[in-house]
């Protein structure tokens, strides 16, 4: 049954690929257990350890921590140079966008939104912490500050929805975001709301959005799942 010149745990990584593909799995569907693809193949639970850790490594499956291994998404590629909310991108994508409110309050701003942002310290702010989903499943877990002088009547309701749908609605003209891209490795609170692993290592963006006239507007911070998402960046050569 097996072949001696491949390693036996590349052979059954190979034979879980074809499996997956025959059973018409779908992204984000679970695979049995280690011990019962050990008792399918008849080979030992190391070598089945051993085969997912490459179809790990390959991005074939994911595995959460307490829950059990899964079959990769397809990345989501995020043109990094286009400025574009969340809702806009994901319902351009045919995905269905939602957003769970985990916090939402009236607060004086901590000292890295107040330069951010430019405001005095006696200047309020709403801070809104939201997590992200793509047709049901979580993507992007999000913290905002945005000053209450210029959005007195934010709710709980808008930032359920589109929040650069609801600027613009107020005639503010969205120009620019300025941010830094960061790896780091899940805090507790990452690893439950994104439900990725402890070892799983994500990008982390720091930023600051102004309206057309240079008005700081947004200060936030947006962790992006490690599995689901993808930069991409477009490069050219001047005059060729």
């Amino acid at each position: 049954m097996w072949n001696n010149s491949l390693p036996l745990y590349k052979q059954i990584a190979n034979n879980i690929k074809t499996d997956i593909d025959d059973a018409k799995l779908a992204h984000g569907d679970a695979i049995p257990s280690e011990t019962r693809l050990a008792q399918t193949y008849g080979v030992s639970r190391v070598t089945v350890r051993e085969a997912i850790k490459q179809l790990v490594e390959e991005g074939v499956l994911y595995r959460i921590q307490g829950s059990g291994t899964y079959i990769n998404h397809e990345k989501i590629e995020h043109d990094i140079l286009r400025l574009q909310g969340f809702t806009e991108e994901m319902s351009s994508l045919d995905n269905n966008p939602s957003n769970e409110i985990l916090e939402f309050q009236l607060m004086s701003p901590p000292e890295e939104a107040r330069g951010h942002l430019k405001i005095d310290e006696n200047e309020k702010v709403y801070y809104v912490k939201r997590l992200r989903f793509a047709d049901f499943e979580p993507l992007i877990l999000e913290e905002s500050y945005l000053p209450v002088d210029l959005f007195s009547d934010l709710s709980i309701e808008v930032m359920k929805r589109s929040k650069y749908e609801y600027i613009s609605s107020k005639g503010y003209k969205i120009d620019r975001r300025y941010g830094e891209l960061i790896p780091m490795m899940p805090s507790d609170e990452i690893i439950k709301h994104l439900q990725i692993a402890e070892q799983d290592p994500l990008l982390f963006m720091q930023a600051f959005s102004t309206f057309k006239d240079g008005t700081v507007f947004e200060y936030s911070k947006i962790y992006f799942h490690p599995h689901k998402y993808a930069f991409k960046v477009v490069s050219s050569r001047n005059g060729e």
